[in-house]
């Protein structure tokens, strides 16, 4: 019987392979800058040729960006769910908001429970430290929509980052600017229609938090869920509200008229 031949695996597939791994796990994030050349070939063991080839492959396959004389970045559109203009048009469209929360209950409640499970020392570190940030926001007497907006999706994601769970760390990740927009849009509308809301969203974020450094999967998602189902509430009461309003525009309108 022949035998096919073994075909040598070379030095720079290696690096490739591991450098893979990095940025699928998130440790490299999309548009960041890898480190020195020397600095990564000395992490790695292997010489600068070796790691300069492999850098070459990733560019290839569209996963880094070389600059010249700038370094090497992960591709920015890796972290590209959504174009700038389909952004615009999901932002403004209220049916598109209402799909995005029912989407969070699935997504963000599989990160909960996940991250209770799996966060390792480093994890908590940097999700005790998003918390931090959040609950600061939520410490001034004055209302910052933009600081808070992305302070409260920051937190969201390094939930998941600590879910070790590559799909929903990127699908997330892609989804960043939208949950942004989305929580920036939803803290103006909800904090004018009840005095309660901005201390009820501190206490479900600091349960959720709690839940999750105490490793209670099942507690923590179903704290994501009643944090989603009061947003879902909260908003809805705005619609109809908005709703009657304009009911009595138009009757105001049509009297008017016959007069």
């Amino acid at each position: 019987m022949e035998l096919n031949k073994v075909r040598q695996r070379r030095l720079a597939d290696d690096i490739v392979a591991q450098l893979e791994a990095m940025i699928l796990e998130g440790t490299f994030k999309v548009g960041e800058r890898l480190p020195a050349e020397r600095a990564l070939a000395e992490q790695f063991g292997v010489s600068r040729p070796s790691l300069r080839e492999a850098i070459q492959k990733l560019v290839a396959k569209g996963l880094l960006t070389s600059r010249h004389g700038g370094g090497n970045y992960v591709a920015q559109t890796l972290g590209s769910t959504f174009s700038d203009p389909l952004l615009q048009l999901l932002e403004n469209n209220e049916d598109a908001q209402r799909d995005l929360l029912e989407f969070r209950h699935t997504l963000e409640g599989s990160c909960a429970y996940y991250a209770a499970q799996r966060a390792t020392e480093v994890d908590r570190q940097r999700l005790t430290e998003a918390f931090e940030t959040l609950q600061a926001c939520y410490d001034r007497d004055v209302v910052c929509r933009t600081e808070e907006g992305a302070a409260d999706a920051g937190f969201h994601l390094a939930i998941a980052e600590a879910s070790h769970n590559a799909v929903l760390l990127h699908t997330m990740r892609g989804l960043f600017d939208l949950l942004k927009r989305n929580v920036v849009t939803n803290i103006g509308g909800m904090y004018a229609l009840r005095d309660e809301t901005r201390q009820m969203l501190m206490s479900q974020h600091r349960e959720l938090y709690e839940r999750i450094m105490a490793r209670q999967a099942e507690q923590a998602r179903e704290v994501i869920h009643r944090h989603i189902d009061y947003v879902q509430e909260v908003l809805a009461e705005g619609r109809e509200e908005a709703q009657r309003l304009a009911r009595v525009q138009r009757r105001h309108w049509e009297r008017t008229l016959l007069t």
